[in-house]
């Protein structure tokens, strides 16, 4: 049995990330989905609602064959501290991530919350390419 952290932030980042796990699951695993938004002035009704989706995407995606559980988090921390959090509050074997890919002229830039997690995660990682090369 394995325990997986996934991070999203969109309904796109969530199918992509589906997509991966689809092929890694097996019954009796558990995957922790985590929406993260600092909340406040920061954050709408629009942005909650959208994590929502997100969340929703990967309960239907993935709910059939393993445990799937939601956190939508609007408590004021960075999005990699509720990905780290969750992590170690889960003992994950694996976190999820995504990052995009850039244009050949410039380097491969992952997002901030990207490389905070990449940077600050004792815990194995997959990192999925989100989009084709543009």
């Amino acid at each position: 049995m394995a325990t997986y952290v996934m991070g999203t932030n969109s309904v796109h980042t969530s199918a992509e990330l589906c997509d991966y796990l689809s092929r890694r699951i097996e019954t009796g695993d558990v995957v922790h989905v985590v929406n993260s938004h600092k909340g406040g002035d920061s954050t709408d009704s629009d942005d909650v609602r959208d994590g929502d989706d997100a969340l929703n995407v990967v309960s239907s995606r993935l709910g059939d064959f393993v445990t799937v559980e939601t956190h939508q988090y609007i408590r004021g921390n960075e999005a990699a501290e509720d990905i780290l959090e969750c992590a170690d509050e889960q003992g994950a074997d694996e976190i999820v991530i995504g990052v995009r890919k850039r244009n050949p002229t410039s380097k491969i830039v992952f997002g901030s919350t990207a490389q905070d997690v990449l940077l600050s995660s004792n815990v194995p990682m997959a990192v999925v390419p989100l989009e084709k090369v543009y």
